[in-house]
C-alpha cells in the first residue's frame, strides 16, 4: 500500500484506523483545556492586557512554556471552534508520527544485530495500540498542546540520539522544556552521548532554555511566583500513601519530581539502559504529583513505547499494556480513590525496578564489539565513524 511516492506499512495503516476511532470517540467532548492555550498566546502577543513578558508574573496558573503558545498561535486566525478541531487533528497526527519515529529509532538502534523487522513492526503495532488511547486523551480530550509538544520533541530527541546527532539532541530537549517545564526530567538522555558531544549538546540545551525563559524572569521578578503555583492534592494521588495529606501541592513536591526523574534517568544511562529515561521521568511525575488527570498517563505510555520498542526485544510489549490497564483501567473501573493511588504507586515502583534491574541479553554483534547504532566513535583525522557506517572525506 502506498500514499503517493511513500509506502504505507500495514501496521501503520492499522494504527491510523485505531487513532481515527479513538479520535471520533474523544472529539465529542474534546478540547477541555484549549482555552488556556488560546488565552496564553493572546497574552504573549499582548492582544489582551497583562501579557507580554509579564505573562507568567500575572498568570502563574499558566504552567505552559512559551514555545507552546507560539505553536498555539498558528491556530488563532481560524474561528474558535474550527481552530480547536484543527489543533486536535494536528496533535493526533503528531502521535502517529511519533510511532513512526520510535519504530525507525528501534530499527537504527538494532542495525547489524540480526533484527527481524517484521517482528519489530508487530511490536510497534501492539505497543502503539496501547499508546494511542492515552495519546488521544492528552491531544484531543484535554487538548494539552504543551504536553503534546514536550513529548513530541522528546521523541525527536530519541531519534536524533540513536542517529548520533548530538546538537539536535540538545536543541530538541530544550524545545521540550520550553514547551512544558516538567520535561526537565528527560534531560538525562544527554548523558547517553559520548563525552565531547555530550558537552556540546548540553550547552545547546542550556542556552535555548535560558533564551526562552530568562526574558520573563529578568524583566518581571514576580515570575518566580509561577514556580510556586499549587494545585489541590486529590484523594487518588499516590502522595497520600506517603502520608502527605496537605490540601494543596507541598512546597517540595515539584523539585522532588524533577530531581527524582533526573536521578533515575542518570542511573538508567549508567546501567546502559537509556531507553528507560522517558518512562522513569514519567514514573517520578505520576507518583509524586498531587493531581491524577488521565492525560498524565500519555508520558508514561510514551516511555513504555520507547522501552518496549528499543529497550527490549520481546515480541509482546507487555509493559505498555500493563501501563494502560493499570493506570487508565483503574481510573475508569475502580471507584476507590485510595486504591487508585496504590495502583499508581505500585506501577511506578514496579516498572522503574523492572527497567533498571531486570537482566538483559546483549545482542550478538554488541558482544563482538560492534558499536550500538547512534554511538559516535573517535576516528582518525578526516574520518567519521557513525552508527556502524564509515566515510572518509
Amino acid at each position: 500500500m502506498r500514499i503517493g511516492p511513500y509506502p504505507l506499512r500495514r501496521h501503520n495503516a492499522l494504527l491510523i484506523l485505531w487513532t481515527a476511532l479513538w479520535f471520533l470517540v474523544a472529539e465529542r467532548h474534546g478540547a477541555v483545556s484549549w482555552h488556556y492555550l488560546r488565552t496564553g498566546q493572546q497574552l504573549l502577543f499582548n492582544q489582551i492586557p497583562g501579557g507580554g513578558l509579564a505573562l507568567y508574573a500575572n498568570h502563574p496558573e499558566l504552567q505552559i512554556g512559551p514555545v507552546s503558545f507560539l505553536v498555539a498561535a498558528l491556530f488563532a486566525p481560524f474561528p474558535a471552534v474550527l481552530g480547536e478541531k484543527l489543533a486536535d487533528a494536528f496533535m493526533s497526527g503528531l502521535g502517529l508520527y511519533m510511532l513512526v519515529l520510535v519504530g525507525r529509532a528501534a530499527a537504527d538502534h538494532y542495525r547489524g544485530t540480526g533484527l527481524n523487522h517484521r517482528r519489530l513492526q508487530q511490536r510497534v503495532l501492539i505497543a502503539g495500540a496501547a499508546f494511542i488511547p492515552m495519546w488521544v486523551e492528552v491531544a484531543v480530550r484535554f487538548a494539552h498542546l504543551d504536553d503534546v509538544l514536550a513529548l513530541f520533541f522528546t521523541t525527536l530527541a530519541v531519534r536524533a540520539l540513536v542517529r548520533g546527532r548530538a546538537t539536535a539532541v540538545g536543541v530538541l530537549l530544550a524545545l521540550a522544556v520550553d514547551s512544558k517545564p516538567w520535561a526537565v526530567g528527560f534531560l538525562p538522555l544527554l548523558l547517553a552521548l559520548p563525552r565531547p558531544a555530550r558537552l556540546r549538546s548540553a550547552a545547546w540545551a542550556l542556552g535555548l532554555v535560558a533564551a526562552a525563559w530568562l526574558p520573563f524572569y529578568l524583566t518581571h521578578l514576580d515570575t518566580l511566583a509561577a514556580a510556586r503555583f499549587t494545585i489541590p492534592n486529590q484523594p487518588a494521588s499516590s502522595l497520600r500513601w506517603f502520608g502527605v495529606h496537605d490540601a494543596a501541592t507541598p512546597w517540595w513536591d515539584r523539585p522532588a519530581q524533577m530531581l527524582l526523574g533526573i536521578a533515575l534517568g542518570a542511573l538508567a544511562v549508567r546501567r546502559h539502559r537509556w531507553p528507560a529515561v522517558v518512562l522513569l521521568a514519567a514514573d517520578a511525575r505520576i507518583v509524586l504529583d498531587p493531581s491524577v488527570y488521565t492525560y498524565y498517563n500519555a508520558s508514561v505510555l510514551l516511555g513504555t513505547l520507547i522501552w518496549d520498542s528499543i529497550g527490549q526485544r520481546r515480541l509482546v510489549p507487555w509493559v505498555s499494556w500493563i501501563a494502560l490497564i493499570s493506570l487508565y483501567g483503574s481510573a475508569l473501573l475502580i471507584p476507590s480513590d485510595r486504591t487508585q493511588g496504590l495502583i499508581r504507586l505500585a506501577f511506578a515502583v514496579g516498572s522503574a525496578a523492572y527497567v533498571l534491574c531486570w537482566p538483559q541479553r546483549t545482542p550478538r554483534s554488541r558482544r563482538r564489539g560492534t558499536p550500538a547504532p547512534g554511538q559516535v566513535l573517535r576516528a582518525a583525522p578526516g574520518a567519521t565513524v557513525n552508527a556502524g557506517h564509515r566515510s572518509r572525506s
